[in-house]
């Protein structure tokens, strides 16, 4: 353990790290959420109703989209703390 590097993360390291991990999760929740109602099948004999798939999927479509604000809100002041950083350093950190 004499590496230096510390055991465990700050309580708002950890929750921007899953905050990260939610926005990468996002779009194959959303693909997964879009392909449910091909799963719902009721069976070979009866007929389909496109209408209670189409209302399914507006809305899980807006359900998506305010989770992605909600997410894009809580990583803002991480990006543009990041875009800070290169505006002050132009090489990015190559002369180190």
């Amino acid at each position: 353990m004499a590496s230096g590097r510390p055991l465990f993360l700050g309580r708002q390291t950890y929750r921007l790290r899953r905050v990260m991990d939610a926005a990468r999760l996002l779009p194959i929740l959303g693909f997964f959420l879009f392909l449910l109602p091909i799963l719902w099948g009721h069976g070979a004999s009866v007929a389909r109703s496109t209408a209670t798939d189409a209302l399914y999927l507006f809305i899980a479509w807006p359900l998506l989209i305010l989770a992605a604000f909600v997410i894009a809100r809580v990583l803002a002041p991480v990006v543009s703390a990041e875009e800070a950083e290169e505006r002050d350093d132009p090489d990015g950190g190559a002369a180190r």
